[in-house]
């Protein structure tokens, strides 16, 4: 680890810039700070840390918010002076709500900012992320990763029995029923991706060409 951080540049006050990219869409979502510890951090973790140069300390992305950002990949420039951290974002990138921080343009010599860009598929990414960071990141009495050290068999054992229930649901016309029960069956679905090594951005290019 000490070799690898040995190649970077830091600037005199020992930071380099880290643009943070959504692995899945290519989305440029902030621009934050990093030094030697911070990278370590975030290497060691798989989640985003960062140097708060306003508070001057050290900032794990998500631990106010909850909108952790699961890191996947870690490139370097050519003059090893800046980083590229591809994530899943668990959320919103920033703090005003948006998906990203660059929500505003120039336009006719003007900054325009754009509507809110989250969207409502922005909780299967959330839930997505969450999931994934399970997979990678085991944690005791968790029950995603009870299925998961269960295999293939039990995951769609409980895909095939909350689709039941959905149908259940469905029959009886009840609303609160079926909208719990989908919930369900979409975490589960989740679940199911991730252990296929899929995501649900596989999902919507599939549904995508479809309407095609």
């Amino acid at each position: 680890m000490d070799e690898l951080i040995n190649t970077l540049k830091f600037d005199a006050s020992g930071l380099i810039p880290a643009v943070v990219q959504n692995i899945e869409t290519n989305e440029v979502l902030m621009v934050a700070y990093m030094n030697a510890d911070t990278i370590k951090q975030t290497l060691e973790t798989g989640r985003a840390t960062f140097w708060s140069r306003s508070r001057q300390e050290v900032w794990v992305k998500g631990d106010t918010s909850g909108n952790y950002m699961y890191v996947k990949e870690v490139r370097v420039d050519c003059d090893c002076d800046c980083l590229v951290v591809l994530v899943n974002p668990a959320g919103p990138a920033c703090h005003t709500g948006n998906r990203s921080c660059f929500f505003r343009k120039i336009e006719d010599g003007k900054l325009v900012e754009d509507a809110k860009e989250q969207t409502k598929t922005d909780v299967f990414a959330r839930e997505q992320a969450v999931v994934m960071d399970r997979k990678e990141h085991p944690e005791e009495g968790s029950y995603t990763n009870y299925l998961f050290d269960k295999g293939e068999d039990k995951i769609l054992k409980k895909v095939g029995e909350e689709a039941a229930e959905v149908v259940i649901a469905g029959k009886n016309r009840d609303k609160d029923e079926i909208s719990y029960e989908t919930a369900d069956l979409i975490y589960h679905l989740t679940v199911m991706l991730v252990d296929n090594g899929m995501t649900w951005e596989d999902i919507y290019k599939e549904m995508e060409r479809r309407s095609n």
